[in-house]
């Protein structure tokens, strides 16, 4: 019998919603990823508010899951901080007790929020709460206004449009979030862990599907990509003009 490390979860759907877990508990970070990922999610996760910038950086996420108590700048902060830009749901996660704290969450601009210890299925229906609420065709956060341009394609950053001049190129969500993260480096390399996020080994194998059906999409011949170019050794660039 195979031992159960050695099992490798379902590839989740291209759809499945993305979730930045912030916690400097390794432990809870770690649950909560699994818990997430065995509901059908897509999971991010940062032990402080430094690290939840970066990731922000490279992933567009449905929701934020988000500790108050960190050391360092807590959740309050980085709450306040998300909210001058963007209108991503957040559900916020605490120890204390205090109702003046969740009021304060509420004023910050939190959609939620859940005292622990929690039971994992009210974190799930609260998530999904705050998904369906977010208004009908927002974007799950907000982007500086940016267009990218490669050969005769262009990608708007904020909208995670691809087009061939006028022709709107249709594409995943999936494939729309990594095209997002290259756009965004410049031409830059980027590693493939990055464009896999947190879904472990079966994420990390379909990034290479992922960009091949890319390149069928923006690439004259894909065998011989001139675009969506892999760096031997490190992952993927996008070659932008």
């Amino acid at each position: 019998m195979a031992s159960p490390e050695l099992k490798v979860r379902a590839e989740l759907p291209d759809h499945a919603p993305h979730i930045l877990v912030v916690d400097d508990d390794r432990r809870v970070r770690e649950l909560l990823s699994r818990y997430l990922y065995e509901q059908g999610f897509r999971v991010t996760s940062a032990g402080n508010v430094e690290e939840a910038r970066q990731r922000a950086q490279s992933f567009v996420f449905d929701a934020l899951v988000l500790d108050v108590m960190m050391p360092g700048e807590n959740g309050f902060d980085y709450a306040r901080q998300v909210r001058e830009t963007s209108r991503v749901p957040i559900l916020m996660l605490t120890a204390r007790s205090n109702p003046n704290d969740r009021v304060m969450g509420l004023e910050i601009g939190a959609d939620d929020y859940l005292p622990k210890p929690f039971e994992p299925r009210e974190l799930i229906l609260r998530l999904n709460n705050i998904i369906k609420r977010r208004p009908e065709g927002a974007p799950p956060s907000d982007r500086t206004i940016a267009t990218v341009t490669f050969g005769p394609f262009s990608y708007r950053i904020d909208r995670g449009e691809l087009r061939r001049d006028e022709e709107t190129i249709r594409i995943t969500d999936r494939e729309r979030e990594i095209l997002t993260i290259l756009a965004e480096a410049k031409g830059g390399n980027v590693d493939r862990d990055v464009l896999a996020g947190n879904g472990g080994l079966a994420a990390e194998r379909t990034i290479d599907v992922q960009i091949n059906r890319l390149r069928r999409k923006t690439e004259v011949d894909p065998g011989n990509p001139l675009f969506l170019q892999t760096v031997r050794g490190i992952g993927y660039r996008l070659a932008i003009d």
